[in-house]
């Protein structure tokens, strides 16, 4: 999941997870920032380094958190493919941990997508742990470079295991498996960053999922008045003779402030409209979630969850139609 700052990716992330966990099945959520948005989503102490349950969505469905924390993972890669061991815990008070991601990003983010890739795989026993994982993924601007850790990898390592982890990575990320989704909100700017990551995205290889347009407003007014009060037409008579019904006094001044109002709220939803059509010309799914008034809580992420699968967002491998998850 992916979209411009200030368009609610977090949320729209965490929607997705509680969607996907309402068929019965187990989500993990994935944070690679390092901000804590998930722990203040569903109002929980700052989450550790752990798979932590968070949420139980309908059917007995389970949604996970895990914030990847770079300097662990690669302790862990440490111990996985060298052993080792304390050895490795002491190379953190060196600041061995802090130099190698800063001279080497690219493997920063081996490391992050990597806890990713590992939780898709079957653990304990075989088994698959999770039915989905959703990753709560950078900014739209740096998505691309993010996940096309191949070509960052090529210039740090041309074999051994930091080569092959980030191939068997991609593999994965160009795979059906995976999908890149954008969140935006009806703007310009969003609406162009999502258009440019969209043909990024393709550009290089990886999957495509569907556009998800979040803090969507309905409009106030009936087609015929928004047309009306974008061309400077609406009866100013009848406003009054209205606001006189109900008791209020119509002078000029509110009168004035009422058509501008109108106006500009008119000029928003036209601009909206240009801006849908752009996202639907993308061939992609579009998927629309309502403004909340009242902010963002665990019955918020409820709330659309249920609006994302009425919309068809199910598991790939969910026994339903119209899927886009």
């Amino acid at each position: 999941m992916t979209g411009k700052g200030g368009t609610g990716k977090t949320t729209v992330a965490a929607a997705l997870a509680m969607a996907l966990a309402a068929e019965g099945g187990r989500t993990l959520l994935v944070e690679v920032e390092g901000r804590g948005g998930i722990a203040q989503l569903f109002d929980t102490p700052p989450l550790p380094y752990a798979e932590t349950r968070i949420a139980v969505a309908p059917n007995g469905g389970e949604v996970y958190a895990l914030p990847i924390d770079p300097e662990e993972a690669l302790l862990e890669y440490l111990e996985m493919f060298y052993k080792l061991g304390r050895a490795g815990r002491g190379l953190r008070r060196l600041g061995f941990v802090d130099f190698v991601t800063t001279i080497a990003p690219g493997l920063r983010d081996v490391l992050l997508t990597g806890k990713a890739y590992e939780a898709v795989g079957p653990r304990r026993g075989g088994r698959q742990e999770y039915d989905a994982v959703v990753m709560d993924a950078p900014p739209t601007g740096r998505i691309g470079k993010f996940l096309n850790i191949n070509t960052e990898v090529a210039g740090l390592a041309k074999g051994g295991p930091v080569h092959n982890q980030a191939e068997s990575i991609m593999r994965l990320l160009r795979s059906p498996r995976t999908a890149v989704h954008f969140v935006t909100v009806l703007e310009e700017m969003p609406v162009q960053e999502t258009l440019d990551g969209i043909t990024e995205i393709s550009g290089i290889g990886l999957p495509v999922g569907s556009v998800l347009v979040n803090m969507v407003r309905s409009p106030a007014l009936p087609p015929a008045a928004l047309e009306a009060a974008r061309a400077g037409t609406l009866d100013r008579a009848s406003i009054g003779a209205a606001l006189r019904k109900v008791g209020v006094s119509a002078e000029d001044a509110l009168l004035d402030a009422l058509l501008s109002e109108a106006a500009e709220h008119a000029e928003r939803v036209a601009l909206e409209t240009t801006e849908r059509a752009d996202l639907v010309a993308t061939g992609q799914p579009v998927l629309e979630l309502p403004s909340l008034v009242e902010g963002i809580d665990l019955s918020a992420l409820y709330d659309l969850a249920t609006l994302l699968r009425e919309q068809g967002v199910r598991r790939a491998d969910a026994p339903a139609s119209g899927g886009t998850a």
